[in-house]
This record gives structure tokens, sequence and C-alpha cells, in this order.
């Protein structure tokens, strides 16, 4: 089979790796000429509206999935017409809106912080008198890794707030003391079944996720999972599925959902049985899925902005470095690491030795 993805960046590129293995092939769709996905898949170089494009993968693709949100909905709905394409459209639709994405956690039952929609002055002010400060103003979308949004602190000016995110619809959200951000990553086959891999706690520098440790027999980690469960039921989910949660005390508040394979799922191409990219694919292809559990305690590092020298990285024992083939720039995910030891303090020991090595260690 061959499948469609929509988006080519190291998203895709790691599903590719995982995918021909299976005897599965794929095209991207990616605009961009440079794409990290582009040398492991068949690349249609166009915008992801394009009608010979997307005429091009209804004719020559088995199924369609996608790596990030901001693909054109009408894309994906003329896709539909004619070949599956999984995640659906709809659960897509929701996770680009935060607005949207947050009243549908709160129709399931599945705790948020306080929020409140923001499309004027007079909302944005109302807001603020309701949920007080701090609070944090966000876009309601294209919003990802930090981007779209602003901590307000009491005494700060919230119309400058609104203009620093362009004035743009926006949710106002409590601004939440958690102890932990976590994030369960699911996976539902096209007949129904499920399956999900441990907790993650999660640490992020600037918006952006650094580190991923997975978490053994977290207390929290069959509400997370009744939390995803309700997600990929009610939209008859077809693939993987990520929910970020911030832990207060023995609560879980649900602070976003990606429909897609997700970084804060990297761990598991070294550290699951089955990685989140190869369940995706057998979701999405019709295979049954794959075995989720742990083979140990493992550890993901972002390698964010610039490479640290590499023959020093890989003299690390047991260490797993994986480069997208990006060019360096502030703030971008050029690869992982990922570490794997079966005893936590020898986990924890590895990556103080790994962190040492690099220049925004945490």
């Amino acid at each position: 089979m061959r499948i469609g993805i929509l988006g080519g960046g190291q998203l895709a590129r790691m599903l590719a790796l995982a995918g021909y293995p299976l005897g599965l092939e794929f095209t991207i769709l990616e605009p961009a000429a440079d794409a990290c996905a582009g040398p492991l898949a068949t690349h249609l170089q166009s915008a992801y509206d394009d009608p010979e494009a997307l005429e091009w993968l209804t004719r020559h693709t088995g199924c369609i999935t996608y790596e990030f949100e901001n693909v054109p909905a009408e894309a994906l709905a003329r896709l539909q017409q004619d070949v599956p394409v999984h995640p659906s459209p709809a659960a897509l639709a929701t996770a680009r809106d935060r607005l949207l994405e947050k009243r549908l956690f709160q129709d399931l039952g599945i705790e948020t912080a306080v929020f409140a929609p923001v499309s004027s002055k007079r909302e944005l002010l109302d807001a603020v008198e309701r949920i007080g400060l701090p609070a944090v103003l966000k876009s309601r979308t294209l919003g990802y890794d930090g981007k779209g949004q602003v901590v307000l602190q009491p005494g700060d000016d919230p119309l400058e707030a609104w203009v620093a995110i362009g004035r743009v619809p926006a949710i106002l959200e409590g601004l939440v003391a958690f102890e932990r951000e976590v994030s369960v990553i699911g996976v539902r086959g096209r007949g129904g079944e499920l399956r999900f891999y441990p907790l993650v706690e999660n640490h992020h520098q600037q918006g952006i996720l650094r580190l991923s440790l997975n978490l053994h027999e977290d207390p929290l980690q069959s509400l997370a999972e009744g939390y995803c469960r309700r997600l990929l039921n009610h939209f008859g989910y077809v693939g993987v599925l990520a929910v970020e949660f911030f832990q207060v005390e023995d609560r879980l508040l649900a602070n976003e959902m990606a429909p897609r394979v997700h970084n804060s799922g990297h761990w598991t191409i070294e550290g699951a049985v089955v990685s989140q990219f190869e369940n995706h694919l057998r979701a999405v292809a019709g295979m049954p899925l794959g075995d989720t559990s742990a083979l140990g305690h493992a550890a993901m590092l972002n390698l964010i902005g610039e490479l640290p020298d590499l023959d020093t990285l890989l003299a690390v024992p047991g260490l797993h470095l994986h480069l997208y083939g990006k060019s360096s720039r502030p703030g971008r995910k050029l690869g992982h690491i990922t570490l794997l030891e079966r005893d936590e303090n020898a986990l924890r020991e590895k990556l103080a030795q790994v962190n040492s090595l690099l220049s925004n260690s945490l």
C-alpha cells in the first residue's frame, strides 16, 4: 500500500522509516523543496490545496494521513471523497481551534483550566475580570511550540497582549500552578481496537519541548487513558492521538490534543515494543495494532537550534541519535536523542552526562 502524507517534516520522515519494513510506500505533499522527508518518499512539491496534486493522491494512494495540524480543511475534504483520510478531518478541525478543543473537553467530562473566548476588546476585558490574572492569552489557531500566546501577569495591559498576537480570535485561559506537565499517547485501529503508551513527563524551554521521560506504573496512568479513550471513541478515531495535561495534585487538566504522532512519543522508537510511528501506520492501513509496552526507562532529548559535536555524543554508550536533515536555525528542532536503561537511576546518570555535552542543557 502507498500512503499519502500531508506535510514533509520530521514526523513524516519517521513515519516513512517505520513503514518501509511493513512493506508500505509513501508520497508526501509538501510545498518546500528541502522537505526533510523528501529523500524517503515520492515528493509532490505543491501547495496543500493544489488540485492536480490532490488528484494524484486520490489515484495513487490507499489512504491519507497528515503530520501537522495546519493543513487546509478543504484539501482533506476533497481527498476524503475518494480515499480514506485518517485521523478524521473532524478531529483535525477540533484540534486546530483551541476554543472548539476546550469545549469538546468539557462536553466529554475532561477537566481543563478555566477559559473564555476572546474576539473583541470588550470580550477580552470581560474575560480578564472573570478569570483574573495571571492568565494566558492564546490565539485560537496556528499556535504551536509557544507561538501565538502571551502570559498576562497582574498589572499587565491585556490589550497590548492582544495586539502582540495580532488581534486574532483567541481564548483567555487561567494560568495553572501545575506540578508536572504530562502527556499520554493512544492509538485506535480501524475496528476500534485501543492501545496506550505509558504516561510521559515533559519539560519545556521557551515553549518548546526539550525533554520527555516515560513513566512506569504512574498513579495517573488510568485517568489519562480514560480521558484519551473518550476522545478516540468520540471521533471514531483511527491512528495515534496525543493529549497533553497539567497535573494538579491528583487531577489532570487537559491542555491540548494533537491528532498525529507526537514529539513526546519519540522515545517509543527504541523504548517501546512497537513505536508510535509504526502503530499509527498499522492503524491507518488497517493492520493489527502492536504492543505499546515500554522496554525500560527512556528519555528523549530534542536537539534545538544547533547541533553539538556528534562524535562526542555517539561515544556515549547506549545513546540513539536521530537527525532530521535540517539546517540550523534558532528554535528549530534538528533532531533528538533517546536513552534507554533498565534502571531509573542509571537513566538519570546517563541523562546528566548527555546534558553536560549540550549547549542548551536543562
